[in-house]
């Protein structure tokens, strides 16, 4: 099993996961500051350095806690995917020259072989603890904050990874697993898998992605669903539009795909949002490649997009008649894009986005306008090192609030109704590194400042208002949804 184990820490360096234990149940042993040449598969790794993990634990907060956040929970669900090796080769290796495809970078001019060994040591050894040591059931726990008592409430199981989440009018709710599956939660709380999903590159970051309903839902049935769509050893974000008949999608329809395809593993952004006049945006991430796509217009990657319910242009888009452009990009220079949510008062389109390490970023969308992604940025990179020294520069916007260091958000909500008190109209926006949500106090679209809410209540997904009012929260590890009812 422990071998098994390191096969994780080798593969998932750079996936949205979650920190650390630091204690050993290994004899301590002393070694060389040098790195084997060859190792048989099966050599547990026994090895540790003199003090015990020598600065391993400082290493990992420092260089790795931004992805992975401070339990290592992603190691642990990752725990079935694991394919670069187990052997303490294996591991060391992936550490010290990095895994291209999975968005890992690589530590040989970070660290030493000592330190790589030692945190090779440490992560195994935080992930033995953690399987050890699951995270107890969040049901019924009491949650205070500054407006007041909640109580979390258990609505669903069906799904390893909640990614999106729709209501339909009937109160029933859609739920995607980023698996690939797809579920219909019924009003008796039972779920039933939905039939003829389209086929999704579920590795990494990728898989079944959004789900969002059309405004016309209850005239016209369309649901649109954002996923990663495989090409050959490639694949790259694409979006249908169908329809729910029983428990089977029909009518399916393929109405957007970011060109190019990459053979990358991350970074699809991936999220879906109708606007007031009932046209689509949709996020695209750079796909890890920050010097070629944000700041090129003859792409669609690190873009948020604008099209009609049918994939077709809006001729008033920015770059519609632009020679060599997408015409369906709406906005520019975006990394990593999981957020985005239109206030229905005002239309004020707002995206939150990854930053590297630090640097994750809130901002207004706005018409044809640069959002800087990699020229200006308050992240550096995984390893330490630097990419740009500008954080401002004239033609590119500023984010309306930023966070160093990085919360890794993914999904967002606004506040609607009255359940909530003075809550509304404030934004919530899920936090995978630290287990909870960050409610921003927004004032006619001014960030005023923000509140740590629902404190380890698991790593957040997504949470989404339903049509009564209540803040749904998906989390993952494992994979529930809760639903936070006020009390008193």
């Amino acid at each position: 099993m422990k071998e098994f184990l390191l096969l994780m820490a080798s593969c998932f360096l750079l996936s949205y996961c979650n920190a650390v234990k630091t204690t050993t149940t290994n004899p301590p042993v002393v070694i060389t500051d040098s790195i084997p040449e060859t190792s048989e598969p099966s050599d547990p790794i026994p090895i540790v350095s003199p003090d015990g993990f020598g600065s391993a634990a400082l290493d990992y907060q420092k260089y790795c806690a931004s992805c992975h956040g401070k339990e290592m929970e992603a190691f642990a669900d990752q725990i079935v995917k694991w394919k670069h090796g187990t052997s303490k080769v294996e591991i060391i290796k992936s550490i010290k020259v990095g895994i291209v495809e999975e968005g890992m970078p690589a530590f040989a001019e970070t660290f030493s072989n000592r330190e790589i060994i030692d945190l090779a040591n440490y992560i195994r050894n935080g992930i033995d603890e953690w399987e050890a040591e699951m995270p107890s059931e969040k049901e019924g726990q009491i949650f205070e904050t500054e407006n007041g008592r909640y109580r979390a409430e258990l609505v669903s199981t069906a799904a390893d990874i909640p990614w999106g989440m729709a209501f339909l009018p009937s109160g029933e709710m859609l739920i995607t697993d980023r698996d690939g599956d797809m579920y219909l939660r019924k009003t008796d709380g039972t779920s039933v898998q939905i039939q003829n999903v389209p086929k999704v590159r579920s590795k990494n970051q990728g898989g079944l992605l959004d789900v969002e309903l059309h405004p016309n839902y209850e005239t016209n049935k369309w649901i649109y669903i954002s996923y990663s769509k495989e090409k050959g050893d490639k694949a790259t974000t694409a979006v249908i539009r169908t329809q729910l008949v029983g428990n089977q999608l029909v009518e399916t329809q393929e109405i957007f795909e970011a060109l190019p395809y990459w053979n990358t593993n991350y970074h699809y952004g991936s999220r879906l949002e109708f606007d007031n006049d009932g046209y689509l945006f949709i996020t695209v991430g750079d796909r890890g490649k920050r010097d070629v796509n944000p700041q090129n217009l003859d792409n669609h990657c690190g873009k948020v997009h604008r099209i009609h319910d049918d994939g077709r242009i809006p001729d008033d888009n920015p770059f519609a008649e632009k020679a060599n452009a997408k015409a369906s990009i709406y906005s520019y220079g975006h990394r990593n894009p999981q957020g985005l949510i239109i206030d229905k008062k005002t239309g004020t389109i707002w995206e939150h986005e990854h930053g590297p390490r630090g640097g994750d970023e809130l901002n207004i969308i706005k018409k044809g306008e640069n959002y800087g992604w990699p020229v200006i940025s308050y992240g550096i990179n995984y390893n330490g090192t630097t990419f740009t020294d500008k954080t401002k520069m004239d033609g590119m916007l500023n984010p309306e609030n930023y966070w160093v260091p990085s919360i890794a958000p993914c999904g967002m909500a606004q506040i609607e109704g009255e359940k909530y008190g003075d809550w509304e109209g404030d934004l919530l926006v899920a936090s995978l590194r630290f287990n909870y949500l960050v409610r921003v106090i927004v004032k006619d679209d001014v960030v005023l400042g923000e509140e740590e809410i629902f404190k380890n209540i698991g790593r957040v997904r997504n949470v989404r208002m339903s049509p009564d009012g209540f803040i749904y929260v998906a989390v993952e590890d494992p994979g529930r949804i809760f639903k936070m009812v006020p009390m008193g």
